[in-house]
This record gives C-alpha cells, sequence and structure tokens, in this order.
C-alpha cells in the first residue's frame, strides 16, 4: 500500500463515521439549536424523504429510533450534521482529510464526505438499505453477539462448529458473530467455554453481515442503478477489504458484498495507520469508534506510534476542534456535496 506523506507540522487525518448502534433519542438536537448549517441538514433529510425524521431523532420513542429502518438514515443525518458544522467557524471552506472510513451504514456517511454521493442520493441509498435489512431479517430471523477476550482464530473455528459467521472484527479483543438465534445462542456458550472474557447478545432486529442478509442485495443493487456514482475526493477504506477505494466501480462493487460480509474495522483502522494517518475525528453520535481505535493503536505495532482520537458530537467539540487546530494539514475544499 503506498504510504500517505506525513510531516511532523502536518499530521494526516482520517475522518470516521459511527455505524447502527450508536444512534440514542436527542442525538443532534443541540446542534439543530444552534447551527444554521447542521440544521439545514436536518431539514433537508426530512424533505428528501417526506417524514418527520428529525422529530423522531430528537424525540422518539426509542423502540422507532432503533428500527433499522430507522437508525440508519437517523445516524447518518446526525453524523453529517456534526461534520458540517465545522463550517460555522470556517465558512465558506471546509475540510477534507487524507482518509475516511466508516463502520457499517457509517460506510455510507462517508460517501456523502467524499462526494461520491449528494445528501439526497446518500440518504434515500441508507433508508433503502436499512428497509431491505429489516425485511430480510424478518424473512430469516437471526441475532448477533460480541465476543471478548477471543482471537480470530479461535471465533473462526467456533462458527465453523456452531454455524455462526464473523460479522465485525473491531479491535479491542472484541469480535462480533452473526447468524440463526440458535447458531449464535451455541456460539456464545462455546465461546465461554472457550475462556471469553465477555459474550454479550446484542440488541438488533437481524445477523447483519452475514449470508442472511442475501435477500437485500438484489434490492440494493436495483436502487444503486438509479444513482450516479463520483469517484471519492479521498480514499475510503473498505470495510470489506480494508483497502482503500478509489473510484466510483470499487464503491458499487463494495456497498453490495458489505451487505452479507464481515466489517474489518481493526485492519482499517491498523492500515490508515501504517498509510500514515496519525489523527482520526469521528463525527456523530457517541464515541464507540474512538474507543476501538484507541484501543487498536495501543494493542498493535503499526510503527506509527501514539495517535490523537477526537470526536464531534455536539457544537462545543466543534468548536474546540477547530480552535485547537486540530484540523491543520487538511486541505480546504468546496462544502460538500448536498
Amino acid at each position: 500500500m503506498e504510504a500517505i506523506t506525513e510531516t511532523q507540522e502536518t499530521p494526516k487525518i482520517a475522518y470516521v463515521f459511527p455505524g447502527q448502534g450508536a444512534q440514542f433519542v436527542g442525538m443532534g438536537k443541540e446542534l439543530y439549536e444552534s447551527s444554521r448549517v447542521a440544521r439545514d441538514i436536518f431539514d433537508e433529510v426530512d424533505e428528501i424523504l417526506s417524514i418527520p425524521m428529525t422529530k423522531l431523532i430528537f424525540e422518539g420513542p426509542d423502540d422507532q429510533l432503533r428500527a433499522t429502518v430507522n437508525s440508519q438514515p437517523a445516524i447518518m443525518a446526525t453524523s453529517l450534521a456534526c461534520l458540517k458544522v465545522i463550517e460555522e467557524f470556517h465558512h465558506p471552506d471546509t475540510y477534507l482529510p487524507a482518509a475516511l472510513a466508516g463502520h457499517s451504514v457509517g460506510e455510507y456517511t462517508s460517501l456523502v464526505a467524499s462526494g461520491v454521493l449528494g445528501l439526497a442520493d446518500g440518504i434515500r441509498l441508507v433508508r433503502e438499505r436499512g428497509r431491505l435489512m429489516q425485511e430480510a431479517s424478518e424473512l430469516r430471523p437471526g441475532s448477533m453477539a460480541a465476543i471478548i477476550g477471543l482471537d480470530e482464530i479461535t471465533l473462526e473455528e467456533i462458527c465453523h462448529e456452531t454455524g455462526a459467521e464473523i460479522a465485525n472484527i473491531n479491535g479491542g479483543n472484541q469480535i462480533v458473530v452473526s447468524g440463526t438465534r440458535l447458531c449464535v445462542a451455541r456460539a456464545i456458550d462455546m465461546a465461554s467455554i472457550r475462556g471469553a472474557r465477555k459474550a454479550i447478545p446484542l440488541a438488533v432486529s437481524g445477523a447483519f453481515h452475514s449470508s442472511l442478509m442475501s435477500h437485500a442485495q438484489e434490492g440494493l443493487a436495483a436502487a444503486m442503478e438509479e444513482i450516479d456514482f463520483r469517484d471519492p475526493a479521498v480514499p475510503i477504506f473498505s470495510n470489506v477489504t480494508s483497502a482503500p477505494l478509489t473510484t466510483a466501480a470499487e464503491v458499487k462493487s463494495e456497498l453490495l458484498v458489505q451487505l452479507c460480509s464481515c466489517v474489518l474495522w481493526k485492519q482499517s483502522v491498523g492500515n490508515m495507520i501504517d498509510s500514515g494517518v496519525s489523527r482520526f475525528i469521528e463525527f456523530g453520535p457517541g464515541r464507540v469508534l474512538g474507543g476501538l481505535i484507541k484501543r487498536i493503536s495501543a494493542a498493535e505495532d503499526h510503527g506509527n506510534g501514539h495517535v490523537d482520537v477526537l470526536s464531534v458530537g455536539d457544537l462545543a467539540s466543534a468548536r474546540n476542534l477547530v480552535e485547537a487546530g486540530s484540523l491543520t494539514g487538511c486541505p480546504a475544499n468546496p462544502p460538500l456535496a448536498t
């Protein structure tokens, strides 16, 4: 992999975006009330989807927000609002990083951030992805569980014996398995026997990133055919291969395969660090990815020493990011495509 050139004065920065599970009722509300550009994102999402998505994000109820068809566009809208708000302090320019990555649906957020898709196409595609995944979950019910404290080889053996599948390699000794409820239950039991520190069932509606999602691929392919994909302005590190995506064709292939494939988050972060990235900024609700990145960096020798991990989830954190000069090294670019 070609290294990203870095100097001590200008650290290379990666923007990362969270996936499903990061959502909570009220996320982004403070941004909506205090930032014009953030408010514009939420209002435009409502208009694009012709539903009161913002009201659901801010007021709930929680069970409706957690539904896959709603949580995925809700997370994208909030993450983009968090990203967009830095323009409040550097209008009309914003900044593009050296690399982008997102966890599962967060990868779709990176497509809008990199100019592959405009906001309208991005939010419609994510809404359709969520609907298709919810439909696939009803046709072939399943579940997921986080296994902490076992290595990948041991989990592969457990999956081979139980019929479960590895869905996320998150780092920090956390690996998520996916499959039918019976397969996942067996995997939890076997993981406990093999010495896992924890085996935690996840509150999700289906077996995401497993073969049980195959029903959703045809519908997603049809939805993508209606959209004009552009080459990324910034390399996007793939969930599926952990390598950078640099063309529209690579992105389209990635999105279809990603539905049923393992998210290689640990490997993606490692590759970004190895390529010269030394500062990660998480845009969106929660700080899950930031915590994982810290543990990945601490546990793995990537030859790049310490990495900074920052987050933007509200106006104060956006202001602090800019005032502290944490965006130094990002080239000025036109505002994100909407």
